[in-house]
């Protein structure tokens, strides 16, 4: 009986997965990677599989509802394409981990109800994380679960990085600074050595460019600061986040318009940054597309708030070595890896256009100062890395 392991990333209306299978003691291979959208509206499965090739593309029934109901179609479909493969382990990534979780963990009960307290510092991610998990509780109670922390890359930032400068002994509840994204960041720090060693152990700067959209100082592939901090709507503009943001602005929406705290967190988290500022979308490609001023004002603001960060964390890693940029926006736009990279040559930065242009992996030029790469991210594979060494499916790497 072959061995296979599963990795969930579940959102509020979309459940990702990775199926790998067992190939040895020391590796696996991906069997299928896949999608259902558009859940509780009109929900899509989607897969393909190692080689890229269609599976399967089809609308399911609009019984497929929520999170749970989810699950239970893609092991439906799991099911009838591998009948009789033995699920060792299910890996999922959880938006944060709080103080308390600074490394991936084997899940029980009483740790998941630990998880669901984090909800209010993760509101449009953790409930769905958590839905997801509860899920495979019931339906495979025996297949053990890991949680994967997006939080616990950046757990050993100094004391200083994580402040968040209130009283004390507000602080004590557990107000710090944690930074997110930690799992794509992991991936990229484990990967460089191999794609641009000059300077994997170098000063670099890594930009998650996506509809969240972060970015992390690494100091010898450690994480050193990184944009967000105690929730995900901090630093750079982000699909309908605002980023850094005075707060007396959210004074503001309380005190002298009157809002509530649900209205003001529905504006934090669903209706600001490059939707709130455009009013025509929160995707960046249709943004690109359009001609609007309030379009053209979007796309230059998100570049703005990314330099802007850029020289920030230079300053705190004493230089740069290398910017690194991955997710959907990073990988997929040259407009926009462009911009910063011009805006950015004041480092020393300077671009190859043409390189760029074809995606690179190396997109600056050999006479450049500080090096320029596009680097795909690969969350679902770290996920997989950290249940099978925890769950001793596949032996550590000496």
């Amino acid at each position: 009986m072959e061995d296979y392991t599963l990795v969930l990333n579940a959102g509020s209306s979309s459940l990702k997965f990775c199926f790998f299978r067992r190939l040895d003691e020391k590796n696996w291979e991906v069997a299928a990677r896949g999608q259902i959208e558009g859940i509780g509206t009109v929900p899509q499965f989607s897969v393909r599989d190692a080689q890229g090739a269609v599976l399967v593309k089809s609308n399911l029934t609009a019984t497929v509802t929520d999170g749970q109901s989810a699950i239970e179609a893609l092991a439906s479909w799991l099911r009838s394409k591998w009948a009789g493969a033995r699920v060792s382990g299910v890996g999922h990534r959880v938006v944060h981990g709080g103080v308390q979780y600074d490394r991936p963990v084997l899940l029980t009960k009483q740790i998941l109800q630990q998880l669901h307290e984090l909800v209010p510092l993760a509101p449009l991610h953790q409930p769905h994380n958590l839905a997801a998990i509860e899920a495979v509780f019931n339906r495979l109670p025996d297949v053990p679960q890991v949680a994967c922390f997006d939080t616990a890359f950046h757990s050993g930032h100094s004391q200083v990085a994580n402040l968040v400068p209130l009283p004390s002994n507000l602080c004590k509840s557990g107000l710090r600074r944690y930074g997110f994204h930690g799992l794509s960041y992991e991936y990229i720090a484990s990967v460089l050595p191999e794609i641009c060693p000059d300077i994997a152990k170098g000063r670099v700067i890594v930009a998650h460019l996506g509809n969240g959209a972060s970015l992390c100082a690494l100091k010898d592939g450690k994480s050193i600061d990184s944009s967000l901090g105690f929730t995900a709507l901090d630093g750079l503009c982000m699909g309908t986040r605002p980023g850094a943001l005075d707060p007396g602005v959210v004074l503001y929406l309380f005190q002298s318009l009157g809002l509530a705290a649900k209205e003001v967190e529905t504006i934090l988290y669903k209706q600001s940054g490059l939707l709130g500022i455009s009013g025509i979308s929160n995707d960046m490609r249709d943004l690109l597309s359009r001609s609007e001023p309030e379009a053209c004002l979007a796309v230059d603001y998100f570049v703005y708030r990314a330099v802007k960060e850029i020289g920030a964390l230079t300053a705190v890693l004493g230089g740069i070595d290398g910017l690194v940029f991955t997710a959907g926006i990073g990988e997929n736009s040259p407009e926009i890896r462009k911009r910063i990279c011009v805006a950015s040559s004041w480092l020393g930065l300077e671009l190859d256009a043409q390189a760029n242009a074809s995606g690179g992996p190396r997109i600056s030029t050999q006479q450049s100062k500080i090096s320029a790469w596009v680097v795909p991210t690969n969350e679902e594979l770290m996920i997989a890395r950290h249940t099978w060494l925890l769950l001793g499916l596949m032996q550590p790497v000496s």
